[in-house]
């Protein structure tokens, strides 16, 4: 009976390669008795893994150039909101002056009278020798609206149910650095006086836009037959206006 061949992982009755496709002067190596190689990792595998590998490297790093477990500075607390105050002035407003609200006063002009029914700033008004106004400059404020809107508003509301025409709305260079916007509009109008009869008028409304956001207008309104001397008496009391500003 034949000694069976040392087992070298064949199937039983599996024929031996032809001599020549072995090693000249070696035998077939045998199966080795030292420890038992554990189990492979299948080839389909290793791919991912070094990929694994790279993403938790890639993962440490950035968490190390983060600062680790630092916690992160907080946020700055936002800037406290800045509200505008009236401005700081050294107008000292004269005896005869008229206070109208916000640090601005206006000193009226000979022959011009305060109308005292009015609540919504200060009036001034020129009285013919009949009794008939002929003339008015009234000064008056709003807050947190821009001077051209307070301006168009204003010579809307005079002109309206009159034969108007308006100027165009002109930016003025501000007198005072506390200004930040200034304007003006001129207009003509007929009207009808308390007889009915037709009357010229013509006027203007400037306004001045403070920084604090209050803004002072200024509308003034004469006959045209009175109109040399109204505009002569309405200059010095807008520039006591402006002096308040």
């Amino acid at each position: 009976m034949r000694n069976p061949a040392p087992d070298d992982g064949a199937a039983p009755g599996t024929p031996e390669p032809p001599p020549s496709r072995r090693m000249p002067g070696r035998s077939r190596p045998t199966r080795s008795a030292g420890p038992t190689q554990g189990p492979r990792i299948p080839t389909y595998l290793i791919p991912a893994g070094a990929g694994l590998i790279v993403v938790v490297a890639v993962a440490v790093g950035l968490y190390l150039l983060s600062g680790g477990d630092d916690k992160a500075d907080p946020a700055p607390p936002p800037s406290p909101t800045v509200t505008a105050s009236t401005p700081t002035s050294t107008y000292s407003p004269p005896p005869n002056a008229v206070l109208v609200g916000s640090g601005v006063a206006v000193v009226p002009a000979a022959g011009w009278s305060l109308l005292e029914k009015e609540t919504q700033g200060k009036e001034f008004v020129s009285y013919a020798a009949g009794g008939d106004a002929r003339a008015f400059f009234w000064v008056r404020q709003k807050q947190n609206v821009t001077a051209k809107a307070y301006v168009l508003g204003i010579v809307e509301g005079e002109t309206q149910n009159e034969i108007a025409q308006l100027g165009n709305v002109r930016n003025l260079t501000c007198p005072k650095d506390v200004l930040e916007e200034c304007v003006a509009i001129s207009y003509t109008s007929t009207t009808k006086d308390k007889t009915g009869q037709q009357v010229k008028v013509q006027g203007y409304v400037e306004a001045y836009r403070r920084k604090d956001q209050v803004v002072t207008a200024l509308d003034f309104r004469t006959r045209i037959d009175f109109a040399p001397q109204a505009e002569a008496d309405a200059a010095t009391m807008k520039q006591s206006v402006l002096d308040s500003l």
